[in-house]
């Protein structure tokens, strides 16, 4: 006959599993974390790949469009002297260039913010907490 486990075997039973346990639990919430952060890091690079792609081809948009204008305008003024005095010509131009220039920065800084970052990131980082209470 075999002899029944004594207690102090059945206790460190327990305690293994409980500890192994914790040790996974431990282990899953550094591996969540680890993902976590290298969501945030891959959303960022690839954010950033899109931003500088915009920026290079808002800026050679804008010098493009900085030189029509420069010439337009002083093409606008030059039509204008020709109607009244070349000062009064060059501030009809400066101030239609600064409305233009006014209604854009406004435009501008709409849909500055719009713009959503680390959309997913923060949604599953506000849901660990549910997650380790057992929600």
């Amino acid at each position: 006959m075999t002899t029944p486990p004594s207690c102090g075997d059945s206790n460190d039973k327990a305690q293994q599993s409980i500890g192994e346990l914790l040790a996974d639990a431990s282990r899953d919430l550094s591996t969540l974390l680890r993902q976590e952060v290298q969501l945030a890091k891959a959303e960022l690079r690839q954010e950033a790949r899109t931003a500088g792609a915009v920026v290079a081809m808002v800026a050679a948009a804008a010098i493009a469009a900085l030189l029509t204008l420069l010439f337009l305008s002083h093409a606008l003024w030059w039509g204008l002297s020709n109607v009244m005095d070349q000062g009064w010509a060059a501030l009809i131009v400066a101030v239609l260039w600064a409305v233009v220039g006014g209604v854009l920065a406004a435009r501008a800084r709409k849909q500055l913010s719009a713009i959503r970052t680390l959309p997913r990131t923060k949604q599953t980082a506000r849901e660990i907490p549910d997650a380790l209470r057992g929600r």
